[in-house]
């Protein structure tokens, strides 16, 4: 029976109801070494001192099991042999026997294979494949641990997010496989700057986290990510190239800054921003002053698809004036969001969202098309030529189908380019300038006017007023506020003007508020004027209302009437 039993499984005993061994296969006796594995080497050992020490009792456990109910089971254990100790599927079993007692057959198979493919699948879905870090999932899992224990030990900890500098142009330049080989240098670095106690992740692209438990004070911080400053400062020498690169640290404290994970990691990719943003290879720790990153509210993105479908979004018009005689000459369309339960939805909280999940293309392709539609219901309660002016978001005019758009909202109201103002700001201009001088040279050929919104709050740079085909600068509110006290912003204001004058450029200004703001700029030849002395943003109806009844123009004081008749 016992040369039958040698092929039953990996390693296979017979015991009795003790767990003595009886038998023991030749594999066994191998894998377990006593007496070089000769036949009969393991008779008389009890099966469970051949196991590994913390399964000794999940076995003696089993085996009494077996012996009280007669039920085959199967038990997951290591068996300790010379080098290691390996694992097995062990199926227990009473079997028949001559005589009156009967046996335990124990009949094991190696799982040594199984258990090494599911680690290896562990591993794969845990760390990333080019650098082998940790990755998000397992990030997430070690920063959650580390809060525990601070939460225990009272003791503060920090998360860096370190960004290469100037990744992108090696990838540009040098091809993807050197970017992938400067990407394992500079991990191998960082991970060797840091402590073991430390983790470090890669989040994608030229992102790495760090969690750096105990380090939570000042000195901490800028000994540790002065280290990583400098330890990527150091050339990539790749293949035959050179490389300089360098990078960008912003910093989270916990708990100062934010108790869980996710936070955590989104100011500190904050700060890096910031980082990057003020002059690059240096250390940021975020600030509340600084601002974090935007909340993305998923209910109300919910919210924003459903008023599309429902037709909760609307256009309010703000109007712009002549300065000097208070007629409405044009309109600025703001888009607003009436929501059954939350009333009036701030652009603020809206916009971003829509700019993020794409949004923004459908509600401004919209907006465009009905603010020129209304424009000529305005002018024919006004009985006169107006203008429209409408926003257009950065995403909007990067999206390839944008003169698309135009051209189906000119054609479909049949207004004459010419009456549509196109506002950008610097910013967007400013992101790809090439690709902004096709687009708004394309524009131009339409006829439509181009508005630089917030003039002077962004780039700022006067190249492009004369490389970009330019018709309007609005003066942002921020310098038209502390008008006409403000001795420097009167200058500000004074040199758009005369700089507008001489390239030919009209310009309205934005936020006025009092009489003396509006005589401040009348004086200084300010043309056309924009804000809650003339006209708040009002629905349609209320803006069809102003225009026939001339209402801003009838705010003149009446001894300014004469003088301007």
């Amino acid at each position: 029976m016992d040369s039958l039993l040698e092929e039953a499984g990996d390693v296979v005993f017979r015991l009795n109801l003790q767990g003595m061994v009886l038998f023991a296969s030749r594999h066994a006796s191998t894998l377990i070494g006593l007496n070089d594995g000769a036949q009969g080497s393991l008779d008389g050992h009890n099966l469970a001192t051949l196991l590994a020490e913390s399964d000794q009792p999940a076995f003696r456990a089993a085996l009494l099991e077996l012996v009280q109910s007669g039920a085959a089971s199967r038990v997951d254990m290591r068996l300790r042999g010379e080098m290691a100790e390996t694992w097995f599927e062990l199926r227990l079993s009473v079997y028949g026997q001559p005589g009156p007692a009967p046996g335990i057959l124990v009949v094991g198979r190696d799982l040594t294979a199984q258990h090494s493919t599911e680690e290896r699948l562990r591993h794969m879905a845990t760390h990333d494949a080019l650098t082998e870090l940790p990755n998000r999932l397992l990030l997430s899992d070690r920063i959650r641990m580390t809060i525990a224990q601070a939460r225990r030990s009272g003791q503060g900890f920090s998360v860096a997010t370190v960004g290469i500098d100037g990744f992108k142009k090696v990838n540009d330049g040098l091809g993807h496989p050197v970017g992938d080989a400067v990407l394992r240098m500079a991990a191998a670095r960082l991970r060797k700057t840091l402590r073991d106690s430390d983790t470090l992740a890669r989040v994608g692209g030229d992102e790495f986290v760090a969690v750096l438990p105990g380090t939570a004070s000042e000195a901490q911080i800028k000994l540790v990510t002065g280290r990583l400053l400098a330890t990527l400062q150091a050339p990539f020498e790749i293949d035959s190239h050179t490389i300089y690169l360098g990078c960008s640290v912003g910093v989270s404290v916990y708990p100062q800054h934010a108790e869980d994970e996710v936070r955590l990691v989104a100011l500190a990719d904050a700060a890096m921003s910031r980082a990057k943003e003020t002059g690059k290879a240096r250390c940021v720790v975020y600030s509340a002053r600084h601002g974090g990153p935007p909340e993305h509210d998923i209910s109300l993105e919910a919210a924003m698809f459903q008023a599309v479908r429902e037709g909760e979004f609307m256009l309010y018009y703000q109007p712009i004036v002549d300065a000097r005689t208070r007629d409405i000459e044009g309109f600025e369309t703001l888009m607003r969001w009436k929501h059954p339960t939350l009333g009036m939805v701030p652009p603020v909280r809206f916009i971003p969202i829509a700019e993020t999940n794409g949004l923004i293309n459908l509600l401004g392709a919209w907006a465009l098309k009905a603010a020129c539609v209304q424009l000529k219901q305005f002018e024919e309660v006004a009985k006169r030529p107006l203008y429209i002016s409408v926003n257009i978001s950065p995403r909007q005019f990067r999206n390839d189908k944008f003169l698309d758009v135009l051209d189906d909202a000119m054609a479909f109201s049949g207004l004459p380019g010419e009456q549509l103002v196109l506002e950008i700001t610097e910013g967007t201009l400013m992101i790809d300038p090439a690709h902004a001088e096709t687009i708004l040279t394309k524009m131009a050929e339409r006829k439509a006017r181009i508005a630089i919104d917030d003039f002077g709050t962004g780039y700022s740079s006067l190249a492009y007023l004369k490389r970009f085909p330019i018709s309007v600068l609005k003066i942002d509110r921020a310098f038209i506020r502390d008008l006409p006290g403000s001795q420097k912003d009167g200058a500000i204001c004074n040199a758009v003007l005369d700089l507008a004058k001489h390239l030919d450029l009209s310009v309205v200004a934005e936020g006025v508020e009092t009489e003396e703001q509006l005589a401040h700029l009348q004086e200084r030849g300010c043309q056309y004027i924009q804000g809650y002395l003339t006209g708040k943003p009002m629905a349609a109806h209320v803006a069809m209302a102003a225009l026939r009844e001339r209402t801003y123009a009838n705010l003149v004081p009446p001894e300014l009437r004469q003088v301007q008749a």
